[in-house]
């Protein structure tokens, strides 16, 4: 490591010394005082790695005089300290690391060079699905179901976590990876050994996920990236990345009663999406940080990607060391913690320095209102008095198409919405869909509310606001009130250590006695495992075509999403989760209507039943301990006995089953030479898609179950599967052949080359046939014609889904056309070798008349050099229409990512290429 400005110096902690990159050093060259904290970080991250070729003395001045105002146009390479992976992102990343020893071998190289050069965490968290619930066997039956279907996914980790150094899992049913990071596996300040000198430095990372942002409000810096970028930290590759604009969000005063953190970050979403911060990181001061506890923080920080930023940072304070404390961390580690941050200028008390910032915002916390976000946007706050004003506007047209002949559903849509269900302070009438169910008589409309789940690492990892879940429960209980008979509810904590608290408080019997029995640990609702409806309750809502809700506290709300048979989504915090399972409908006033009538017949309202802040203050400190943290992850790698008793294989190359329908050996390798390709115009390409905005990563990428009549589902039929084992998209990550026949396959997703076609299907031209997506696809590959994808304006918005660039690059997508990109995404498509381009500031393909049934040239793309790139678009009538576009491969290193096919290849390449010198 070179070390141009001199800065390594020696901190000595508990008798022990640490050398490190010392920014006080640096600071007697520049002026250092102004630098936000996250610009700090990434200082000291190049201050580290400075190595004269991806690190030069050069980026190390940009940063240390950066210009909060300068629009970014300086790049510099960022290594993280680590890397985390979640079960459904993670085994593909696994799978390719399984796959690059196999190419290895075949170029000559050695296999075991592919291993994770720095600490690599997967925990399993996504797989469990809500199959069973409402009962107190729910956790354990789920947990069963959850290992029968993925056997052949857990047995390939388990060959993962013995064959790849570097690498350890988290096993199933210990909980969500973002909860699970912050509580544990955050180590603020890591320490290692360097050359036989141990070293201190800021812990960062990237994650696989997008809300890997969450573990930001503990002061580490790190963000969502695509499965492949992770695979190159992992193999020792630096991240290229624009020196960002820095947004600060000053925050003053403290919370009022009866707002929670899930309100404020509502806000803060709302506001910064307003602002527009998509590329930028986002840093929260401010005299309010003293009244912000940590696990608060963690809550804004983890819904960056819905205000679109890269991360939402809080600098390290007293409140930081607090939580380690409290979370069980060593009182060494603590002492480190402090120590280094103090030494480097990175701690924040009342006399710290306000540093400059891009742009200022500022919220008073006690502005801060009950809300709820929807119906299918997390930045849409809805104030709680306004939900039922809410639903009435957007149901309208989501039942626009029924609206034809009589009866009751057609009545019940007339007469405005579901006023009667699931609010017995009205009369019920003969409205809705009649439904029998568990013996019980009841009718559902639209409004209803028939998913209610305490879901997600935003909200559960938050022991005030469960606390407060719980406290309603309790209240409403006693009432004699509990959740109305159409509502699947759910409890899927982030953390053992929840239940534990849930438990020594006794609120975990009175959720109980309200509906909300645990269900397993992961992230379930959120991210679409919300299992199936009871069978009479999915009829009704077919037999009416009505437009139900969901009610999660989690941070995705997107269409198609929570569940296939339901049209809104709100986001709201665990408390205001068991109240509308109370309601039961979405047609209520929380603030003003009866959620019911007691025993003596007197109504029931939220205010009745709603903890105060001190109610909730003095439960948490009484009731969460550090013995609990202490004591759940004590052996957090161990699993028990169904995790042990799986067989796995053994070696360090893979032992592929043909077999599978779980895993398979991907061919981005097949015919892989050391020799390195050229970046080609492309001709005669037609259109697999033509989009609107917000397209996101949802839409894209496959993701909650799988149809029997879907491209997906016909293949695995074919091989043997019964519709019963399909299991979900999420599942099946690890095999290429499903995926790519799930890509733009969602249910919502509408093509504008289609006629009011909602779902994954296009035009093939010439023929004017409509096929499924993928059939499409094959059939263009079968006349070896390139694809193209065209869309609006923020594309790829969404989780940080490989598969949405994989899938794309498998039908034979060789360039995306948008209005714009999100971050995540558009990396990803570089990384996997499709081409983003971008129309230039007014164009879009509307402007331009473009309707996906011409033939695309792209040409003057200069082996990838191109900042621009004609596209000539030629309509069947033969006219041309030729325009401008924006070439989004953004630094030298993404350029030559590109030039090698993909970020893996380059791997390959320059491990076989060393091995080989």
């Amino acid at each position: 490591m070179k070390d141009t400005f001199a800065t390594r110096d020696t901190l000595e902690v508990n008798g022990r010394k640490y050398a490190y990159a010392s920014l006080a050093k640096l600071g007697e060259r520049f002026d250092l005082k102004r630098l936000p904290y996250s610009m700090k970080i990434l200082l000291e991250n190049l201050l580290r790695h400075e190595d004269g070729v991806d690190v030069t003395s050069r980026e190390i001045e940009a940063v240390a005089t950066w210009d909060a105002a300068r629009e970014p146009d300086t790049e510099i390479a960022f290594m993280p300290a680590r890397v985390l992976l979640q079960d459904f992102t993670g085994v593909p990343c696994v799978v390719d690391l399984a796959a690059m020893r196999d190419a290895m071998k075949a170029l000559g190289g050695d296999p075991t060079l592919i291993n994770p050069l720095s600490p690599a965490e997967l925990v399993i968290d996504h797989s469990v699905q809500v199959d069973v619930f409402g009962s107190e066997d729910a956790l354990e039956k789920n947990v069963a179901i959850e290992f029968d279907r993925n056997q052949a996914r857990y047995s390939f980790l388990r060959w993962g976590q013995k064959a790849l150094s570097n690498f350890k899992v988290v096993p199933p049913r210990t909980g969500i990876v973002h909860q699970v990071n912050l509580e544990y596996l955050a180590r603020v300040v890591m320490h290692t050994e360097i050359d036989g000198q141990a070293w201190a430095y800021p812990d960062t990372l990237f994650g696989t996920d997008s809300h890997t942002t969450m573990v930001n409000g503990l002061g580490v810096l790190g963000w969502g990236v695509g499965g492949i970028e992770a695979e190159a930290a992992m193999l020792g590759q630096p991240s290229s990345m624009l020196i960002p604009q820095v947004v600060g969000l000053k925050l003053s005063g403290r919370l009022p009663e009866g707002a929670t953190a899930t309100d404020l970050v509502l806000t803060v979403t709302q506001m910064l999406r307003k602002q527009g911060v998509v590329g930028k990181f986002v840093e929260f001061f401010g005299p309010g940080l003293q009244h912000l506890a940590l696990a608060d923080r963690a809550t804004i920080g983890n819904m960056a990607p819905e205000y679109g930023a890269t991360c939402g940072i809080f600098p390290v304070d007293q409140e930081s060391l607090n939580y380690l404390r409290l979370s069980g961390r060593s009182d060494e580690q603590i002492q480190l913690v402090e120590a280094y941050a103090k030494a480097q200028g990175l701690w924040h008390d009342a006399n710290s320095p306000e540093p400059a910032f891009s742009a200022v915002l500022e919220l008073d916390l006690a502005d801060v209102k009950p809300s709820m976000a929807g119906p299918k946007r997390p930045q849409d706050r809805v104030l709680l008095t306004d939900v039922q004003k809410n639903f009435h506007e957007v149901v309208g047209p989501l039942t626009a198409n029924r609206r034809k002949g009589n009866g009751d559903v057609d009545r019940f849509a007339n007469e405005g919405g579901a006023s009667a269900i699931g609010n017995p302070s009205n009369a019920i009438g003969e409205t809705g869909v009649l439904v029998e169910h568990n013996g019980q008589s009841f009718r559902i409309g639209d409004g209803s509310v028939v998913i209610a789940a305490i879901t997600s690492c935003t909200n559960t990892s938050n022991p005030a606001v469960m606390l407060a879940a719980g406290l309603v429960a309790k209240k409403a209980a006693a009432r004699g009130l509990k959740a109305k008979p159409w509502v699947k509810t759910s409890l899927a904590p982030g953390s053992k250590v929840v239940t534990d608290y849930l438990e020594q408080t006794g609120l975990l019997s009175e959720l109980e006695k309200t509906g909300f029995y645990l269900v397993g640990y992961g992230c379930t609702t959120c991210i679409g495992n919300s299992g199936p409806l009871p069978v009479e309750v999915s009829k009704g809502i077919a037999d009416g075509d009505l437009a139900v809700a969901a009610v999660l506290s989690g941070n995705r709300n997107f269409e198609g999403r929570v569940h296939a048979e339901v049209k809104m989504n709100y986001l709201a915090s665990p408390p205001l989760v068991v109240a509308y399972a109370l309601a039961g409908s979405l047609d209520v006033n929380l603030s003003t209507d009866s959620l019911g009538k007691d025993a003596q017949g007197k109504d029931v309202f939220l205010k009745d039943i709603w903890p105060s802040n001190k109610e909730i203050s003095d439960l948490m400190a009484s009731a969460v301990t550090s013995e609990m943290f202490k004591k759940n992850y004590a052996d957090v790698f161990k699993g028990d006995e169904r995790w042990n008793a799986i067989a796995s294989p053994d070696g360090a190359l893979y032992a592929w089953d043909e077999a599978s329908t779980y895993i398979k050996n991907p061919p981005y390798f097949e015919g892989m030479t050391m020799e390195l390709g050229t970046v080609e115009d492309i001709h005669a390409a037609r259109c697999l898609g033509l989009f609107g905005d917000s397209i996101t990563t949802d839409h894209i990428s496959p993701a909650g179950s799988i149809k029997k009549d879907s491209p997906a589902g016909r293949f695995l039929i074919s091989r043997g599967v019964q519709p019963i084992d399909f299991n979900s998209y999420g599942s099946r990550r690890g095999n290429d052949d499903v995926m790519v026949r799930g890509t733009f396959a969602n249910i919502r997703i509408k093509n504008q080359m289609l006629d009011g076609v909602e779902g994954g299907f296009t035009r093939h031209i010439p023929s004017g046939e409509q096929l499924a997506i993928y059939d499409a696809a094959m059939k263009y590959k079968e006349t070896g014609t390139p694809l193209v994808v065209i869309a609006g304006k923020e594309y790829g918005t969404g989780s940080s889904r490989d598969w949405a660039a994989k899938g794309t690059l498998l039908l034979g997508v060789k360039a995306v056309i948008t209005e714009s990109f999100e971050r995540i995404h558009r990396s990803n498509l570089v990384g996997m070798g499709v081409l983003p381009l971008q129309f230039k500031a007014g164009e879009s393909a509307k402007s331009l008349g473009l309707t996906g049934r011409e033939s695309f040239d792209i040409t003057g793309l200069d082996n990838g050099n191109a900042k621009e790139a004609t596209v000539t678009a030629t309509a069947e009538d033969g006219s041309k229409k030729q325009f401008s576009v924006h070439v989004m491969l953004l630094t030298p290193k993404e350029r030559e990512f590109f030039r090698h096919g993909g970020i893996l290849q380059y791997v390959l390449r320059q491990l076989a290429g060393r091995k080989a010198a």
